[in-house]
């Protein structure tokens, strides 16, 4: 009996410390299925009023951008893009460690005519989105542009990267690529001259997205090689991430490594050779141009004027003293009236 009670109780032990382990996975599971959602304090207010937008779900630490966009509808994104958007009275929020955000938004009246959301996007890590309908009391309203087949496109070969960069590239010309990628479609419904949305991304910041339009029809069942431009800024250097996007889906995501333009770098670098030896040659020629003329001793100026007239008119000649012999006086000189006597006594 002790050995029973003995074992009873181990195996009790057992599953009292196994039992935590096991819901550990579930409770990740349903952590992790968890999708972003938002909600309003309003669902309708005016031009200078000011609502409340909460969420939760969200990545602990993420950066979100909140903005009220006209042209759009929940389950159909923002059509437009951010250009449908009052970007200019849009605000930022932090998610906290809970996946939670709590900002006020002002009510502002988008470019384009409503229905409107509330567009809420995260800029820095995760890129999730969620829009939730609003209405903006006193702005047009308009119905949505049909769109054909939206949605129904899917990759059918790896992206690309085609192109390459010229001689101004390395002088900080911006870098231009061409996105090039099989789509086939798989609606039951053509898809004629789609948008895209192409955008390219460097380190942790959301990709900026520019809209591109194919000129084409894909059939459905059909396929079609699509070729979408892109380009960075001047001076872009670094890994990026080049994105496309349609009917709010990412569909390519391609790494892209920018060299650095090291014809600037060289630029600079004979930039700072050359200005400080031209500002030495015009310093030297400058210096040469103030300094005074060398003088000329006082005494020998005088003598130069004092001779001045005399070479500017006949020439003088002036005879030096004639040297007197040592062994005769002045008056016993020897003259032709009368000889020496040297040597006659």
């Amino acid at each position: 009996m002790t050995y029973l009670r003995t074992a009873a109780g181990a195996l009790l032990t057992a599953l009292l410390l196994a039992l935590p382990l096991a819901l550990l996975p579930t409770t990740a599971t349903a952590t992790a299925a968890e999708a972003p959602r938002i909600a309003l304090s309003r669902t309708e207010g005016g031009k200078g009023g000011e609502i409340t937008v909460s969420g939760s779900g969200w990545k602990p630490g993420a950066l979100l951008m909140l903005l009220v966009c006209g042209q759009s509808a929940p389950g159909k994104g923002v059509i437009g893009g951010t250009n449908s958007c009052a970007n200019t009275d849009g605000r930022a929020a932090t998610v906290d460690a809970k996946g939670s955000f709590s900002a006020k938004l002002p009510v502002a009246e988008p470019p384009v005519p409503c229905p409107c959301v509330v567009h809420v996007a995260g800029v820095t890590g995760q890129q999730d989105s969620v829009d939730a309908a609003f209405t903006v009391a006193g702005h047009p309203t308009a119905p949505l542009p049909e769109t054909a087949g939206t949605g129904r496109l899917a990759v059918l070969t790896s992206a690309r990267l085609e192109g390459s960069s010229g001689v101004l590239v390395w002088f900080g010309a911006p870098a231009r690529r061409e996105v090039v990628v099989t789509l086939g479609n798989l609606g039951q419904t053509p898809v004629k001259d789609p948008v895209f949305e192409v955008g390219t991304s460097h380190g942790v910041f959301a990709p900026q997205y520019e809209e591109r339009q194919w000129r084409g029809t894909i059939e459905p069942g059909r396929k079609a090689l699509v070729r979408l431009p892109v380009e960075l800024t001047a001076g872009a250097h670094g890994d990026y991430q080049v994105s496309v996007r349609f009917g709010g889906k990412v569909l390519v995501e391609q790494p892209w490594g920018v060299g650095r333009p090291w014809g600037v770098t060289l630029f600079w670098v004979l930039l700072a050779l050359v200005v400080p030896a031209a500002l030495f040659r015009i310093g030297m020629a400058v210096v040469d141009r103030v300094r005074p003329a060398a003088r000329v001793p006082r005494g020998r100026r005088a003598r130069a004027r004092t001779s001045a007239p005399a070479s500017a008119s006949a020439p003088v000649s002036v005879s030096e003293p004639t040297a007197v012999l040592p062994w005769f006086t002045p008056d016993s000189a020897p003259s032709e009236t009368s000889p020496t006597t040297k040597g006659q006594a």
